[in-house]
């Protein structure tokens, strides 16, 4: 489905991703790992072309730079931790506009399937009360949900995650991250996350690529990835008696 070859991202002097390759097929939730300033969140920025880049990014065997915008949002839904809303959009709104890429008109949700599709959006996140609500009114939580659902009435193939818990209460981040997990069962469908929590990553994830200082140090299945002597070696800690004695306070 994705492939990233040679990806390379530079600001001025300084190379914040370098030579970075990997693929994602369908089925497929690849967490982004790694610690802060390793590059992660940059990798996202380059898939959706928010930074410019070096190297080639195919989606479907295509270059992502020659597709127009519209195609990359049929094709791929980006859900960021952070949204600053200044306008007073009711819930409603803001997830139709997920269908902006499909239908002609700003605010339409489409005839037939793209309105079914937003209601099915609405139903799984479970925003029907907040149907009416100002945006501008949402605690974090709920807000997130809003532009979950907003991607799910994008009905992207792909969907890129960075830090989609980050700030949240507990009960939102398992609600966002069961709600992808549900998303990701249907056929034809893959997830990227760039995650700092290791057990949601260890949870959820059935890829993972783990970085350090904007290079690869390994990547493959979870199990594969998220060994000690890899955690050990990009964190400089043990990770895994850091977990056991974190954790053991609940026993």
């Amino acid at each position: 489905m994705l492939e990233v070859k040679n990806l390379t991202v530079r600001f001025g002097q300084m190379t914040i991703v370098n030579e970075i390759s990997f693929s994602v097929s369908p089925g497929e939730w690849l967490m982004i790992i790694g610690p802060n300033g390793a590059g992660k969140s940059t990798i996202n920025n380059a898939i959706s072309r928010a930074v410019p880049y070096t190297g080639t990014v195919l989606f479907e065997g295509k270059d992502i730079r020659r597709s127009k915008s519209r195609e990359m949002a049929q094709n791929i839904g980006v859900l960021s931790q952070n949204h600053y809303v200044g306008y007073g959009f009711t819930v409603e709104e803001v997830i139709r506009l997920g269908r902006y890429a499909h239908a002609p008109g700003l605010l339409s949700g489409g005839k037939d399937e793209g309105e079914k599709k937003v209601r099915d959006a609405i139903q799984k996140t479970g925003m029907e009360p907040y149907l009416n609500q100002s945006v501008l009114t949402l605690s974090g939580g709920e807000l997130q949900r809003t532009f979950l659902a907003q991607l799910f009435a994008q009905d992207p193939r792909l969907l890129i995650l960075d830090e989609p818990t980050n700030h949240l209460d507990l009960i939102y981040q398992k609600q966002v991250f069961a709600l992808v997990g549900e998303w990701l069962k249907k056929s034809g469908r893959a997830v990227i996350s760039v995650v700092h929590d290791l057990s949601l990553a260890r949870a959820y994830g059935t890829h993972a690529l783990l970085m350090k200082k904007g290079r690869i140090v390994s990547i493959g299945s979870v199990e594969q990835v998220m060994t000690p002597e890899n955690l050990n070696q990009v964190y400089d800690m043990d990770v895994y008696d850091w977990m056991r004695q974190m954790y053991g306070q609940w026993n």
